[in-house]
């Protein structure tokens, strides 16, 4: 990821300054033997001492009197630290300030504006600014206590630089649940310092007894202005960890999001996917607040949407023709019809990667939004719930599932035999499936989408590829019908003549009609919360349009 991470702090003497800063650069790995140290070698010819317009070697005594012990993070003399990333090879530097005099008028800017103009209500939180030109910006600011200072409590504020805003803008989340953690754990050290310090010698009843003289003030506040973050926090190796913590920061949001070139406008599953990985952030940052603990960004790792698939041995079901294979073509056209029905689909049995698998390969039949799954359980779950139910052998079905014609259930039984022979070409050698469901609706009529399906399974020229896009495309057709339908119905409120003839202009009518409308009110249920306010909103701003 482009981007840059620093700590600032509000000087009272100096104003805003750059304490601490890391940044990533992608160049080419240097010599084996300059590799195995942490800090970087000293070659530079730029002085840090001061913080000015310019940065060069023969800086004036001026500029370098302008720095405090608290304006201070690294000693000049300082080579600062570096850790590379041996997947990618990519380099992240820390040191007060950046290396590059462009990077250094970017940061010195935001360093400002985060701790003067660009302040959220309270002082404290996140904020977001920036423009094209100098770069997007995502700050945090936040006090540290210090017995010494004025209101017992120092300003600092954490700032990720970049010049992305969209790519900003999305990792908001993931950078205020990960900087609030580095954020707390220095509040919590310095709180400690301050506890102690105040045990020792209140400040308070110190100032409260002391005569005021505007003539030894300035000294009096020039004394107490001067401490580091390090005396505040007494942490020994404070600056090798917020390297540490900053370098994980940047690989990790680097390697969070990903891009990915898209024909047309996003799929709902698209959309229904960025929905669930939000509202599973959201749901993991008010966990963690509600813990209140703090742990290293180290151990954090990324979101992931995908679950691990089950690793043990055993036969798998490879792709929807190889399921069709197994099942039989009738046996395999109940089970699909009852997933593209929205019913319940139980699968009982002892292998449970071979139970998953069917439900890997089921579940791409239906939009994700459709899809509610718990893989396998020891006990069993309502419809409500899922639509995909895995279940141990010994689990009991209540009465009114088995009798229910919107559930089908496949028990799955194991022939004796010798299952180190077992493959996944002969698995109906040794297992048995005895599909059940009380329906007593006919499935070989519809729904056209399935009639399709398996004219598409059936075609031995067609390999597995194919017949997978052919799905991809049926279903991107039938979704477009359900957004009609639910335009004109839902949201339009049309009655049910109209509704008719807009099923009869899909073409959902005829053969199979009962079973494509149940298709699509099911599908209907799938769309995203994106395209659904899409909607409303539109038909809001319409209903106004006309008053105005």
């Amino acid at each position: 990821m482009n981007a840059l991470v620093a700590l600032c702090h509000f000087c009272e003497l100096h104003g805003p300054r750059t304490l601490f800063c890391t940044e990533a650069l992608h160049l080419p790995s240097p010599s084996p033997s300059s590799q195995t140290g942490v800090a970087v070698s000293g070659d530079r010819d730029v002085d840090r001492d001061g913080e000015g317009l310019t940065m060069r070697a023969n800086s004036s005594a001026s500029q370098r009197g302008e720095m405090c012990e608290g304006c201070r993070s690294l000693p000049a003399s300082h080579p600062g630290f570096m850790s590379i990333d041996d997947e990618t090879g990519i380099r992240f530097l820390s040191h007060q300030h950046p290396r590059e005099p462009q990077l250094f008028s970017v940061v010195r800017q935001a360093c400002v504006r985060s701790l003067s103009c660009e302040v959220c209500p309270g002082r404290e939180g996140p904020i977001f600014f920036g423009d094209e030109q100098h770069g997007f910006v995502f700050s945090h600011t936040f006090f540290i206590k210090d017995s010494l200072a004025r209101g017992f409590q120092r300003w600092y504020s954490i700032v990720m630089v970049a010049m992305d805003r969209i790519y900003l803008i999305n990792s908001w989340p993931f950078l205020l649940r990960h900087l609030s953690l580095t954020i707390q754990s220095l509040q919590s050290t310095a709180l400690k310092v301050f506890e102690n310090e105040q045990g020792i010698c209140p400040q308070r009843a110190v100032r409260m007894n002391s005569v005021f003289s505007p003539a030894i003030f300035p000294h009096q506040r020039s004394g107490n202005a001067a401490r580091s973050l390090t005396s505040l926090t007494k942490h020994p190796n404070l600056w090798s960890s917020l390297h540490s913590s900053f370098s994980w920061l940047l690989k990790a949001c680097g390697s969070r999001l990903t891009e990915k070139l898209l024909e047309g406008a996003p799929t709902e599953d698209t959309l229904v996917l960025i929905e669930r990985q939000t509202e599973q952030e959201e749901e993991m940052s008010c966990w963690e607040g509600a813990e209140g603990g703090i742990s290293k960004p180290q151990g954090h790792q990324l979101d992931s949407e995908l679950t691990p698939e089950d690793e043990s041995p055993g036969p798998r079901f490879r792709s929807l023709r190889h399921l069709r294979q197994v099942l039989g073509a009738a046996e395999f056209r109940q089970v699909t019809w009852h997933v593209l029905m929205g019913n319940q689909v139980i699968w009982r049995g002892a292998d449970s990667g071979l139970i998953q698998s069917a439900f890997t390969t089921l579940k791409s039949l239906l939009p994700v939004g459709c899809v509610r799954s718990v893989p396998y359980s020891a006990q069993y779950e309502e419809a409500y719930k899922c639509n995909f139910l895995g279940l141990s052998p010994d689990v009991v079905i209540p009465a009114h599932v088995i009798t229910s014609e919107f559930s089908v259930l496949v028990d799955v039984s194991s022939e004796t035999g010798c299952h180190s022979l077992l493959t996944e070409d002969n698995i109906c050698s040794f297992y048995q499936f005895n599909i059940s469901s009380a329906n007593t609706q006919p499935t070989d009529r519809g729904p056209t989408l399935l009639n399709k399906l398996e004219v598409a399974l059936s075609n031995e020229n067609l390999s597995v590829d194919v017949v997978s896009h052919c799905l991809l495309c049926l279903k991107e057709e039938w979704m477009n019908k359900v957004k009609v339908l639910f335009k004109f119905s839902k949201v339009d409120g049309r009655g049910r003549e109209d509704t008719q003839k807009v099923l009869a202009l899909l073409g959902t009518t005829g053969s199979g009609e009962e079973d494509n409308v149940r298709l699509l009110k099911f599908w209907m249920t799938g769309l995203s919360k994106t395209y659904k306010s899409h909607l409303m909103s539109a038909v809001r701003g319409g209903e106004r349009s006309p008053s105005q």
